[in-house]
């Protein structure tokens, strides 16, 4: 995943022994709570050339191969990311490679799907994605993309308002159109990441020629809701799937 303040955070060692530990570190997609969602969102990889910005542990990239991909390139800012993705395949049409997206540069054509899986909130500029992503992209190729939901970043801590015996009263939305920087924590550290309107994502897209297909907030699959009913209070995340 990108990330702009100084060194990336998933190559701190405390940080990332502990996101290893992660329900979606351990059991790839089928521990992300949005897969269920997003994977219907997603175009037939046969024969597609896939670029996914910011791979983490490749997870997605190994589905888009499983399912008939050309060529799968995956990016990630983080070196101990790339490193254990490199570790989980040998498909010999995935190769990996430290980058952010922010140095994105690739030339026109090169891809018929560009995906990407949490990692755009790490990115201060929503317009500069757009443009690399059309400028990568061919006429009619697929951006699907999931971030963490406005709601959830507007107030910046990403946690809930608690009672005095601990019990979360209600989710804080705050400086809701005060767009950038917020400092939350996550896995016991501090990050840094940048709010954005559910208006600028939609309407960036719409900027640059997308045209969205389908907008989603997921809800966690209906046998995981009684296990987890504080999910159903405020979305975390959203997906957007676009064509170019």
């Amino acid at each position: 995943m990108s990330h702009q303040e100084g060194p990336n955070k998933y190559d701190n060692p405390q940080f990332f022994e502990k996101y290893k530990e992660m329900a979606r570190s351990k059991y790839g997609l089928a521990g992300a709570g949005e897969w269920h969602e997003l994977e219907k969102m997603l175009p037939d990889f046969k024969d597609k050339r896939v670029l996914d910005l910011g791979c983490g542990y490749g997870w997605h990239c190994i589905y888009a191969a499983e399912h008939g991909s050309s060529q799968v390139v995956g990016i990630d800012s983080s070196a101990k990311m790339i490193q254990v993705a490199k570790s989980k395949t040998t498909s010999p049409v995935i190769s990996y490679h430290v980058q952010s997206i922010e140095q994105l540069a690739y030339p026109a054509d090169s891809f018929d799907v560009v995906i990407s899986s949490l990692a755009f909130h790490y990115v201060s500029s929503l317009d500069d994605i757009c443009v690399k992503v059309k400028g990568c992209l061919v006429d009619g190729g697929d951006f699907v993309f999931s971030v963490e939901n406005p709601i959830f970043t507007a107030y910046g801590t990403g946690d809930w308002y608690y009672d005095a015996d601990g019990k979360p009263l209600h989710w804080p939305v705050d400086r809701y159109f005060e767009e950038g920087i917020r400092k939350a924590n996550f896995l016991g550290e501090e990050v840094f990441k940048y709010h954005k309107t559910l208006s600028t994502y939609i309407n960036t897209l719409i900027k640059h020629g997308f045209k969205i297909t389908k907008v989603v907030e997921p809800l966690p699959e209906e046998n995981k809701i009684a296990s987890m009913p504080d999910e159903v209070r405020r979305p975390m995340m959203l997906l957007i799937s676009a064509k170019l």
